[in-house]
């Protein structure tokens, strides 16, 4: 028996790994997004570790070499969470960066996949999390910037 002591109530999600066909790209793109470059290590040939974090995110994203088998692109959906939609948008619209209008869906208060049932325009009555505008990285991975004004309680 270990003496590990694991508090299984206290889960951080840290690190996401995307798939990129072409990593110095991906860090650009990244990079020009604002976003911090924590670490590049580069141990041979066919490995290499380039971790980035969002401006005020706990959790970073890794791109690689010969750190996933997931095909490039194929990661859909990721949310960075913001207080002001428009503002984001037009910050990374300001970066050179190709973004969706801010749309919210018909049905109420999260999105369908793609843009099925997308709605022009901010949620009508700005209810935090039913807002959105979306963009890709360069080979497609796909994030989706959702408006949260005040957290749900217990968050």
């Amino acid at each position: 028996m270990s003496n590990i002591n694991v508090d299984s109530k206290n889960m951080k999600l840290e690190v996401l790994t995307l798939p990129v066909s072409d990593v110095d790209q991906a860090k650009r793109f990244y990079e020009s997004l604002g976003w911090r470059l924590d670490a590049d290590f580069i141990t041979r040939e066919d490995f290499r570790v380039v971790q980035l974090t969002p401006p005020g995110s706990e959790c970073s994203i890794i791109i690689g070499t010969g750190i996933t088998s997931a095909v490039p692109g194929s990661v859909q959906g990721l949310h960075l969470v913001v207080f002001d939609i428009e503002a984001a948008r037009a910050e990374l619209v300001d970066r050179g960066v190709e973004v969706s209008e801010v749309f919210h869906d018909i049905g109420g208060i999260f999105h369908h996949a793609g843009t099925e049932r997308r709605v022009p325009g901010p949620d009508p009555k700005r209810r935090d999390y039913a807002s959105f505008a979306s963009f890709s990285d360069p080979d497609g991975n796909a994030w989706v910037l959702q408006e949260v004004k005040t957290r749900a309680p217990g968050r």
